[in-house]
């Protein structure tokens, strides 16, 4: 991951309706779920199996113009000036009576982004295969309120999904570009109550499929609904950041996340993420990082709704994003955006976002100058089947 964003930063339901869900309860979590039918267990004997797909197609404009037409600091959207689809994937899903599982292939300029900083050790595995495999998982009922699952899977941090469908905004924000969308492991789902709702996951590491190190990583996640309309969650990670080749930086990451959706027109999530991370030697201390992003939505019409954000990312020790450049990225942002769901399956998202950072950090056109400031405007026509 760490690769991954030094250069980057980082098809669906067959359902007919394309607006984004009133209710979230939490972004990678509820992608597993959702994609991968988790429920309750089907009645008869007889598996389900479904068809379905995504495709994500975009039209990005940067202001500053980038000289190599890549985007910096983001997986989506990845290019500008370039019409391109950002993800497509085909799924099949299986559901029995006491087991699930989802296989889904994908391919886009989000894609390759994400992936580019997959580990590559040895002649086996590594971004060339993982890239394509969204989600394969297997899962299996141990209990009534109990659920394992193994394979690759959306991970179990963060409250935006990786599928742009399924968000209050149409491009994913810092704490979440930043942060794991996929893990491969093994991770128990206990619904505790009807209002809580715990994961615990032991996985690779740091959003890997493909292995750099020998301890496994892992993390927790709490989802609790007092009500119907607020849900609060925490998840966080814990593992080596490192080879095993070197010693050993330890990495500790945190999300709270509180969603309010009252009854009515409007939506609201908010997420403040911090982490920490050892240095090579005891006395070296620790780095750090935080961010945090706000939403609000306002869904006008039953096919017209406008959405603003506000975020700020600092990683002063460049943990997680190495700029390389003398300076550190530290950087407030904002956006607004408009969602039209002509008719289902079909949604049009249109976005603008802007960035002021305290250093300059952003490419400019002119090959070998960066500036403080970076905006973009983006479209996007989606289709579900």
């Amino acid at each position: 991951m760490e690769t991954r964003t030094t250069c980057m930063g980082r098809a669906a339901l067959l359902a007919a309706a394309l607006l984004v869900p009133a209710s979230r309860a939490a972004a990678q979590v509820a992608d597993s779920a959702k994609a991968a039918g988790y429920g309750k267990a089907a009645a008869d004997t007889n598996p389900v199996r479904t068809f379905g797909g995504f495709v994500d197609t975009y039209y990005a404009w940067d202001f500053d113009r980038p000289h190599f037409f890549d985007r910096a600091y983001t997986t989506q959207p990845a290019r500008h000036a370039e019409a391109n689809v950002n993800l497509a994937y085909i799924e099949t899903k299986w559901t029995g009576p006491r087991y699930r599982g989802r296989l889904a292939l994908q391919w886009g300029t989000s894609v390759q982004a994400n992936y580019a900083g997959e580990p590559k050790i040895g002649g086996i595995s590594g971004p060339n295969v993982s890239q394509f495999l969204q989600e394969a998982s297997v899962g299996y009922q141990l209990a009534p309120t109990v659920w394992l699952d193994a394979g690759i899977f959306f991970a179990h941090v963060g409250y935006e999904s990786w599928i742009s469908r399924d968000n209050l905004a149409y491009t994913r924000s810092f704490v979440a570009d930043f942060s794991p969308y996929y893990e491969a492991g093994a991770k128990l789902t206990w619904a505790a109550s009807s209002k809580l709702t715990a994961t615990f996951a032991l996985v690779n590491g740091w959003q890997d499929i493909s292995v750099y190190n020998t301890p496994p990583a892992g993390g927790v996640r709490f989802d609790f609904s007092p009500d119907s309309s607020i849900t609060l969650t925490y998840d966080n990670f814990i593992g080596n950041a490192t080879p095993d080749s070197v010693p050993v930086h330890l990495r500790f990451y945190h999300d709270v996340i509180a969603q309010y959706n009252p009854k009515g027109r409007w939506q609201f999530a908010a997420v403040y993420s911090i982490g920490s991370q050892s240095r090579s030697t005891p006395t070296d201390g620790t780095a750090s990082w935080w961010g945090f992003t706000t939403f609000a939505k306002y869904h006008a019409t039953s096919t017209l709704s406008f959405v603003g954000r506000v975020e700020r990312y600092s990683d002063p020790s460049e943990v997680i994003i190495v700029t390389g450049l003398p300076f550190p990225f530290q950087t407030n942002g904002a956006s607004l955006g408009v969602d039209v769901n002509f008719r289902a399956p079909v949604l049009w998202r249109t976005e603008f976002r802007g960035f002021n950072s305290k250093y300059p950090v952003w490419p400019l056109h002119s090959l070998g100058h960066y500036g403080q400031n970076d905006s973009y405007l983006v479209s996007s026509l989606a289709l579900t089947f």
